[in-house]
């Protein structure tokens, strides 16, 4: 049976970054963890991960659904793949992965083994898809695009033959696959369906297109009965009204349905599991206090909420001369931007309960990054 063991490479730094790009989280996961679970989704039966003295204690603290070794990193990439390869030795098939390619799939990575498996070398590559030119001190040389790949990783190879590799001049290396054509070997390329997605977090731009990749959605909706003696409190606001919501909380149920929304993108329940009405601790509760309690959550699980599009449906009375305040409380509440908030209402043109007024609805939908 084919050994496989995955080589993950953190002992990069992010200095261009500004923040360590490694272990901050991506909508709840670390690019290592995303990585991780890539190449353990692709077949890998083994893990090493180089490391750096900054990571070192993120990376042993991981849980690892197969085996895993830590080794620290060298000063060049080259040096710390050689010193995985040194962790790997039972290895037949070794998938060499740079972990800041957080966004590369397990479909690319099995792919990459199978070839490796068969040709002895799978590296995954992109087609070029800009005119691109030489520059010949002052003058450009057009290059034939169609002829032209870029280098991307998972880089998979037969153990013995990029380990021979390995042995060579490693000072001007700047991949494993110039290293194996250097020893003699004739590399066998990859391509991804969308070549693209499998971008190396350099800059701010790619972590903004990891974000868009790695986002959760979720939905929410709640209604409450209007009743006389009660307050009208819609997100955060209150509305001069002759009636209110009746609730245990305040039944604000704009910022109940934010908070479902929110709950359901990151699969932690929902408003009645958190904050029961059974508990005298939520009666009269201001709901905008429990959407920060939400928000609270949602960061120790490295999450924090994208944007929200919420939906008021009421007969009466007109909100559209709140929705700005509304808009307002709420971004402050979640921490984004008032930009990032969209607040609508509508009407059933008297039809069902809402059309009546007998209650007030209100349904959303929130991304979690």
């Amino acid at each position: 049976m084919t050994r496989i063991v995955g080589i993950l490479l953190c002992a990069g730094g992010s200095a261009r970054m500004g923040f360590d790009k490694l272990t901050r989280p991506i909508a709840g996961k670390t690019a290592i963890e995303r990585s991780m679970d890539a190449l353990v989704s692709g077949g890998s039966d083994a893990l090493v991960f180089t490391v750096s003295e900054t990571n070192r204690a993120f990376v042993e603290s991981l849980t690892c659904p197969v085996p895993k070794t830590v080794v620290s990193g060298g000063e060049t990439r080259a040096e710390s793949v050689k010193r995985a390869l040194g962790g790997a030795e039972t290895a037949d098939i070794v998938v060499i992965h740079d972990a800041a390619r957080c966004m590369a799939s397990p479909a690319l990575i099995r792919r990459s083994i199978e070839s490796a498996v068969r040709f002895g070398s799978g590296i995954a590559a992109a087609r070029a898809a800009d005119t691109t030119m030489l520059l010949d001190g002052e003058t450009p040389v057009p290059l034939e695009r169609d002829r032209l790949i870029c280098m991307q990783t998972p880089q998979t190879f037969r153990f013995g033959e990029i380990r021979r590799a390995y042995e060579g001049d490693l000072s001007r290396a700047t991949d494993d696959c110039s290293l194996y054509l250097a020893a003699g070997y004739t590399p066998r390329f990859v391509f991804a369906e969308d070549e693209r997605a499998n971008r190396k977090l350099t800059t701010a731009d790619d972590w903004l297109l990891a974000l868009t990749q790695f986002a959760r959605f979720g939905t929410g909706f709640d209604t409450h009965r209007l009743a006389p003696g009660r307050r009208l409190v819609l997100g955060g606001v209150e509305i001069p009204f002759e009636q209110g919501l009746l609730g245990h909380s305040d039944a604000d149920v704009l910022v109940h349905a934010v908070i479902d929304a929110l709950l359901g993108a990151a699969a932690m329940g929902d408003i009645g599991r958190l904050f029961p009405d059974t508990d005298p601790a939520y009666e009269g509760a201001d709901s905008m206090l429990l959407l920060r309690e939400v928000v609270r959550r949602l960061a120790e699980l490295g999450l924090r909420p994208g944007h929200v599009d919420a939906t008021i449906i009421a007969e009466r009375p007109k909100l559209m001369p709140y929705v700005p305040q509304m808009r307002a409380r709420l971004s402050e509440a979640l921490g984004v931007p008032v930009g990032a908030v969209s607040v609508k209402a509508t009407t059933t043109e008297g039809m069902n309960d809402e059309g009546k007024g007998l209650c007030i609805s209100a349904s959303a939908i929130a991304t979690v990054l």
